[in-house]
């Protein structure tokens, strides 16, 4: 199941590895809806604004772990691109002993951080206990969520999109009968959905773990390979922090936008939360050609083969682009069908309808930079260069930081909804200008290092 990125027309090669990743980032969400739609309907509509009201510092989270491990995975596919099992499996086995440590610090710092962060987001006062409630509980699975995507990024590294994909529809399904028997059979409320994720996600990292120490020798480091290096570490930690805190910077900025959303009460919030669980759902073909590009670019970085990256890009770009403007077709002719499904039959649709429309509508007229975004910083990471793509999530933040006080202090909705396009734009306008840097330099390196070969031979 691994697939060599290295060889073939990179079009069909990124789309066989992209098809999976994107059903499985799919169903990833689906069994997020579930959480929100099963809570609106079985527990309330203040409860599903209090899930929606941490949604932003769920993404940080998450985002984090993604970022975090991704990075310790960039070095996993250049050594498996440049054919050197020994470092594969010993930056497995670094990766692993980084990810424990990881799973503790961030655990303690989110436990004791989010009365306050709640506060500080303006969190509405008849949500903030069961705000408060579900995001604690789900700080404490953060272990499960960090260990379930290292696993994940590192089959993927060696161009294994088809098992992240099993265990995580796996997990999805689980997690949906977790919500149900907590939520609806054990009347849990909203700690229900949090610990019905937490368990789904505790058991996929288990058996996607179980997979590789059984059926992936590549990636299965020996006991004295668990040993840390500080040469490894250093790279994996010179991919991963930066990669982190792009995650971190860009959750920043919406968790900004959140606490103007949070303004307008409980039914925007609910509204927005809604929608834009939708736009997530329809949106993860990008987020799947962006984790593609940082395999096929760590690959073909490793094996120095710098044409054969930029025509993926080109391949990526028309393909993506292609994506986008389907779904903003398809979000702006499924919204009113689909916004019915979150809530019990007494809540007023209609009444949702606009707040949910101004969001939504105004996003999808700018889905086509947004999926630049994705790719120009995914070849980047996987390339080995971390620094730039976390600065194009300052510029995500400065924009949306812009306009989200510029919503507060005029108290307008539709400002608030307008910072994510302003942040794709800026985000896309910097990466693109990075990405044509990175690879001019990329590709004067590889013209020295031709030079000095045949010098020395």
């Amino acid at each position: 199941m691994q697939l060599d990125m290295t060889k073939g027309k990179p079009m069909p090669v990124i789309l066989r590895f992209t098809v999976p990743l994107m059903i499985g980032n799919m169903f990833q969400q689906l069994y997020n809806m579930a959480d929100t739609i099963i809570v609106g309907r079985y527990v309330g509509a203040d409860a599903l604004a209090a899930v929606g009201s941490t949604g932003t510092i769920m993404f940080l989270i998450t985002g984090f772990s993604q970022g975090i491990t991704s990075g310790f995975s960039i070095r996993v596919s250049q050594r498996y691109g440049a054919r050197d099992d020994q470092a594969v499996r010993h930056s497995v086995g670094n990766g692993i002993v980084l990810s424990v440590l990881i799973s503790l610090l961030l655990t303690f710092l989110c436990l004791v951080s989010m009365h306050p962060l709640l506060t500080l987001m303006n969190t509405p006062e008849n949500i903030f206990a069961a705000a408060y409630t579900y995001i604690t509980a789900i700080s404490i699975g953060i272990a499960a969520n960090i260990f379930y995507n290292l696993f994940s990024a590192y089959l993927r590294a060696v161009g294994n999109s088809q098992v992240p994909l099993f265990f995580l529809v796996f997990s999805a399904c689980l997690n949906i009968v977790l919500d149900l028997l907590f939520i609806v059979r054990f009347r849990m409320g909203v700690a229900g959905a949090a610990w019905a994720t937490n368990l789904a996600q505790a058991i996929s990292a288990v058996l996607c773990g179980l997979y590789i120490w059984l059926r992936v020798p590549d990636l299965k480091p020996s006991l004295r390979q668990f040993r840390p290096s500080r040469a490894v570490t250093y790279q994996q930690l010179a991919a991963g922090i930066p990669m982190a805190f792009q995650f971190a910077i860009t959750a920043s900025g919406t968790m900004i936008m959140q606490s103007a959303i949070n303004l307008f009460g409980s039914e925007a919030v609910a509204a927005f939360t809604a929608s834009g669980k939708l736009m997530n759902l329809l949106t993860q073909g990008m987020v799947a050609m962006g984790q593609t590009m940082a395999t096929y670019g760590g690959q073909n970085y490793g094996c120095g083969n710098v044409k054969r990256i930029k025509s993926g890009v080109r391949a990526a770009l028309i393909a993506d682009s292609i994506y986008s403007v389907s779904m903003a077709v398809l979000i702006f002719l499924l919204l009113r069908p689909c916004l019915g499904l979150f809530f019990s039959g007494d809540v007023d649709i209609s009444a949702m309808l606009p707040w949910a429309k101004t969001y939504c509508y105004l996003c999808i007229v700018f889905y086509v930079p947004l999926c630049t975004i994705y790719i120009f910083r995914n070849i980047m990471q996987g390339c080995g260069y971390s620094f730039l793509p976390m600065m194009g999530g300052v510029a995500e933040l400065i924009a949306r930081l812009v306009v989200s006080v510029t919503a507060m202090k005029f108290l307008s909705y539709p400002m608030a909804c307008a910072a994510d396009p302003a942040a794709w734009v800026a985000a896309a306008v910097f990466t693109g200008v990075s990405y044509r840097y990175v690879i001019r330099k990329i590709e004067r390196d590889a013209v020295q290092q031709t030079k000095e070969h045949k010098t020395l031979h």
